[in-house]
């Protein structure tokens, strides 16, 4: 019986201690998204753990999608286990060819650092490596006023939320506005430029064409 027992706890100590997952990336759904295929054939869906990327309808949303492909596609990939979130998926840290792959989407610029999950010791860096590329203006913050995924997703289009993201210098009547529904821009002073949707903000025509938006068809910025 004790033999028994002896057995069991080092079968559980051992399950509760394997952290990591290794398998080949057989698909990317977004920029902070991919699945693996293991040896058994068994595919795990991974969240990569404290990074937040634009999502699928966001600007950069697909280039933030393309640079995580770029980095894992196809490629064999070890992730170190953190949590299940709650629609099942593993969230962790991706390590391919002993690159780490959520740190790189960092320094890119194609994610913020996920402040309300990131608790690891090593999140302080993370938030280090975001300012940086807010910094060199790479990826995303080549925008004035990205919208966090997390605003994005809750909708946060009320007027209130419009009216503190005024531009780069704070001047609510200048620059330009654009529509994250439609991904249209509009001057100051058009009709549509403090629209429900309207809350991504550029103070140049050509940061908000940079940011995949298009001209507004009546005002024509």
């Amino acid at each position: 019986m004790r033999l028994i027992f002896l057995i069991f706890f080092l079968l559980i100590h051992s399950v509760s201690h394997s952290q990591n997952l290794v398998g080949k990336v057989i698909s990317v759904a977004d920029g902070d998204t991919i699945t693996i295929l293991d040896n058994k054939y068994l595919q795990t869906k991974i969240r990569l753990y404290g990074i937040d990327t634009p999502e699928k309808g966001q600007p950069f949303g697909k280039a933030a999608k393309r640079f995580t492909s770029k980095l894992t596609y196809k490629k064999k990939a070890t992730i170190k286990r953190y949590d299940t979130d709650k629609y099942g998926r593993t969230v962790g840290v991706v390590f391919v060819d002993g690159i780490n792959v959520n740190a790189e989407i960092l320094k890119a610029g194609f994610a913020w650092q996920y402040r309300k999950y990131c608790k690891a010791s090593f999140c302080e860096d993370w938030i280090l490596l975001e300012k940086e590329a807010r910094k060199s203006q790479v990826g995303l913050w080549k925008g004035v006023a990205p919208v966090s995924p997390w605003k994005w997703r809750k909708g946060a289009r009320n007027s209130s939320y419009s009216k503190s993201n005024t531009g780069k210098y704070g001047d609510a009547g200048t620059g330009f506005h654009g529509n994250i529904k439609s991904h249209v821009f509009h001057s100051s002073s058009c009709r549509h430029f403090n629209c429900k949707n309207c809350i991504e903000s550029f103070y140049t025509r050509k940061k908000a064409i940079a940011a995949g938006y298009r001209p507004c068809g009546g005002c024509k910025p």
